[in-house]
């Protein structure tokens, strides 16, 4: 071949051995490495060569492969098929390969065009040498010099090689393997090669490069052990390939490390936003979920199922709600951190899905406050109502109870004819019998008003058992009414014959006249002896004890009536039998005896005791709760004043510290720690709530705090505390990240508390406007000392740009335009390389190939940007 061309830059490469130029073996690697080598150029841009000798006669794919090779546009071919057409085309190749420097000699275009396969090989090493090999340098050598020089550097520490030429230095592919350990030592365990065992070690470097390192096979492992020396020209041309493969590697590495850190932050940032995304939609999901609860007002029926509800209540305020209340300021504290890392690595401030900005979480925690307010109220007055309700219902159920024990047999009573059959002095008897009947049917009038007037306030009161009730009460209505007739009626039948009546029984008349109504008044002393009662006072209970010693102090003078009405029972039997008189039965005029009346006396005389025991019993009571009162107001007044000062302290501190951040941060902590030491106070005043809650108790005048109240400025102390060490520790962040000194950090804070002043008074509208844009990013109406401090720096910290990413890209996709998925998972770490492959959109410009994915507009939207 030493006639396909004569330069200076070549002549070393004319010395071949004259006895191979023939060799068939040796024609054969030249013609497999050659052809590999073209693919291997080609294939980028989308097609291949099968026969060397063939498939460039026409000059198309000739110049294709110059123009991949060099990146430079060739002539326009021609298309046509006739034999000018394709010397012409090879004529423009080699006229592009002249115009780089090579002097051809003996190769015309009419011999590649006619498929001479020799020049065709001694062309396309012409190119080799050009493109592939002259280019390299390595210790003030170059070319095959430089590339030998640079083989034995790599392959110098390992055992059993030695290269020394480009062909029998090779022949045992030890070279070839320590070349791709030296580079890449996780896909070759060199310690396992044999020296003695050349096909093995051909085969496993040659399949290794071909997979991991995309150079492919350029020669068969059984020519070059079967060649007594193998072909320097397709050594040296595989050989470059490595070459280039690895001369590369330290840019590309010096890429991804800038592409990993970018994509470091991004992913940090991004994990940050779906945590703060998540954290707001569970916390709206919340609050959502509790408002609906807190509104709703429907009453139940009995008092357990009320207290039921309270206990809820209680739980919520003291276990489910306090965590919400954490995870709202964590929320706040996240969302702060957050812009201040997107500022300091010069992203764009993240602005959250709709509906969940920080303004919006609070507007839903102050509807479920406005929810949360009333709504213990309610239940406490619900509270009150049923017990009212309970303690009516069931006096209305002993009321009616005792009036339908009364009125049982009346309507029978009334109704039968015994007057008919009657003698005069028995038809007397049974007028006046009728009379005292009808003075104790007046006397229960009072009793039928107070059922009917007790039945219309729970109907007033919506208790669920009205129905019942109602029904009840208009039975003892309508039976009273027909009493009412009847007994009329009875009264005109006695009267009709009441002309016929002589003699009547004085003594028993005014036995029964003053024996009724000193029973109704025995058994409405037992009914109040026995009615319930309900107070919520010691004043109450006092009232109710006062009027029972009054009705004690009466039962002398009752006694006294008792004995005369029995005594006049006495003259009865006294005078029948001095008279000789037959009493035929009891008294004609009323059925109630002696022996009732003593009975009903005995049962008073047993009420009394019981109900002083049952007064006294509510006085404990009372006096019981008043205790709880002012044991929860004690402390009350204790915390309640000190929560206000720990509140206004937090307000100075907020102004007035002093010294580092790391000072002020460690203050701050100590005195949030002893601010977080003082729950035990506020735990011991909710066991206290919980007492008076359970006992009943509705008020207390010894205090002027509330639960509610001392539970709200616990909740807005911990939170305060909470936000100031949070703005103290974006100072530090923003500080480090800025190289702030503590002096500038000073005067920052000095000028931020006129900067509002100074934007009013010195600047324009516009120049206003732009200002606030880059303080206050989310127009929230509101400029934070971080925004300033950030405003003052003018963002002094080496920030990464879209413009290096991108070059970085490019460095890793070999100068294309776009990357494969396979190149990234090469370049990056596993998960990073993920990462972009996700995002990445499909290329889709002129030279775009299946799977290319556009690197430059990924880049572009890491940094916020809408293009270039």
């Amino acid at each position: 071949f030493v006639h396909y061309f004569i330069s200076p830059l070549y002549q070393q490469e004319n010395d071949w051995d004259r006895d191979l130029l023939l060799d068939p073996a040796w024609e054969k690697q030249q013609r497999k490495t050659f052809t590999a080598w073209c693919n291997s150029h080609l294939r980028k841009a989308g097609t291949q060569i099968e026969n060397i000798e063939e498939d460039f006669r026409d000059g198309l794919k000739l110049m294709l492969l110059l123009e991949v090779i060099s990146g430079e546009r060739l002539p326009k071919p021609e298309r046509g098929k006739m034999r000018v057409h394709k010397i012409n085309n090879v004529n423009k190749a080699l006229d592009y390969i002249a115009g780089k420097g090579v002097k051809l000699v003996s190769i015309g275009a009419e011999e590649i065009v006619d498929g001479n396969a020799k020049m065709t090989l001694g062309m396309i090493w012409t190119i080799i040498l050009r493109f592939a090999i002259q280019d390299i340098s390595v210790e003030e050598t170059s070319a095959k010099e430089g590339l030998l020089l640079w083989c034995q550097r790599k392959t110098a520490p390992y055992k059993n090689v030695n290269v020394q030429n480009f062909h029998i230095s090779w022949k045992d592919g030890l070279a070839f393997n320590a070349l791709i350990h030296r580079h890449r030592p996780e896909l070759i365990d060199y310690d396992k090669l044999r020296k003695d065992d050349p096909l093995t070690n051909l085969n496993n470097a040659f399949e290794v490069a071909e997979k991991y390192l995309d150079i492919p096979k350029m020669m068969d492992a059984e020519d070059i052990v079967n060649t007594a020396r193998p072909d320097e020209k397709a050594i040296m041309t595989y050989v470059s390939s490595f070459y280039h493969a690895f001369s590369g590697a330290q840019k590309a590495e010096t890429a991804a490390n800038r592409i990993c850190k970018v994509l470091a932050v991004n992913q940090e940032n991004e994990h940050l936003m779906e945590d703060y995304e998540k954290l707001a939609s569970d916390l709206l999901d919340w609050i959502r979920r509790t408002i609906p609860w807190l509104e709703n007002r429907a009453p139940e029926k009995t008092m357990a199922e009320m207290q039921q509800k309270l206990e809820d209540f209680r739980g919520y305020r003291r276990v489910h709600k306090p965590p919400k209340v954490q995870e709202k300021c964590q929320l706040e504290i996240n969302f702060n951190t957050l812009q201040t890392k997107l500022r300091l690595s010069n992203r764009p401030a993240f602005m959250p899905s709709e509906g969940r900005m920080v303004s919006d979480i609070n507007g839903s925690w102050h509807n479920l406050e406005g929810a949360e307010k009333g709504y213990e109220e309610w239940m406490l007055n619900e509270i009150r109502r049923l017990e009212r309700l309970d303690h009516l219902a069931e006096k209305f159920r002993q009321k009616a109870t005792i009036h339908e024990s009364w009125t049982d047999g009346k309507e029978a009573m009334l109704t039968q004819k015994d007057y008919e059959t009657a003698s005069l002095s028995e038809v007397k008897a049974l007028l006046r019998k009728h009379e005292a009947f009808e003075s104790d049917l007046a006397a229960h009038q009072d009793r039928v008003e107070q059922i009917a007037a007790i039945a219309q306030e729970l109907n007033e009161l919506d208790y669920y058992d009205s129905p019942s009730v109602n029904a009840r009460c208009q039975k003892i209505c309508e039976q009273w009414d027909a009493l009412g007739s009847l007994t009329q009626s009875r009264r005109e039948s006695l009267e009709r014959t009441e002309k016929q009546l002589e003699s009547i029984d004085e003594l028993y008349l005014e036995y029964a006249k003053r024996a009724a109504p000193f029973n109704n008044w025995m058994e409405g002393a037992m009914e109040d002896l026995q009615d319930m009662f309900i107070v919520h006072n010691i004043e109450e209970i006092q009232g109710l004890i006062t009027a029972h010693e009054q009705f004690k102090s009466t039962l002398p003078e009752a006694n006294k009536e008792r004995e005369a009405i029995q005594a006049i029972q006495a003259e009865v039997q006294k005078i029948a039998q001095y008279n000789g008189i037959k009493l035929s039965g009891g008294n004609p005029y009323t059925t109630i005896t002696p022996k009732t009346i003593d009975n009903k006396w005995d049962k008073v005389e047993q009420l009394v005791p019981q109900r002083d025991q049952a007064l006294q019993e509510e006085l404990a009571k009372q006096q019981s709760n008043d205790h709880l009162r002012r044991k929860f107001a004690t402390q009350a007044n204790i915390v309640g004043p000190w929560i206000q000062t720990k509140m206004e302290e937090i307000g100075r501190i907020s102004i007035e510290m002093n010294g580092t951040l790391e000072d002020q941060l460690v203050n701050l902590r100590e005195y949030e720690q002893s601010i977080i030491e003082y729950k035990p106070n506020i735990d011991q005043l909710e066991g206290d709530h919980q007492l008076i809650q359970e006992a009943l108790i509705f008020d207390n005048k010894y205090t002027a705090y509330t639960m509610e109240h001392l539970r709200v400025g616990w909740e807005q102390l911990l939170t305060t505390i909470a936000r100031t060490i949070n703005e103290i520790e974006n100072q530090i962040l923003t500080r480090d990240a800025k190289g702030i000194s503590q002096e500038q950090l000073h005067e920052y804070r000095t000028s931020f508390n006129h900067f509002d002043k100074a934007l009013d008074f010195l600047l324009g509208d516009a120049e206003f406007a732009r200002i606030m844009g880059i303080v206050d990013p989310n127009n929230s109406g509101v400029v934070t000392f971080q925004a300033f401090i950030d405003f003052m720096s003018r963002e002094t910290t080496d920030t990464d740009t879209a413009d290096q990413v991108i070059a970085s890209f490019k460095i890793l996709a070999a100068d294309k335009n776009f990357i494969m998925a396979e190149e990234l998972r090469r370049e990056l770490p596993p998960d990073q390389a993920e990462y972009c492959i996700a995002r990445m959109a499909p290329y889709s410009g002129p030279d775009a190939k299946p799977g290319a994915l556009d690197y430059m507009s990924f880049s572009t939207a890491l940094y916020g940007e809408s293009d270039l």
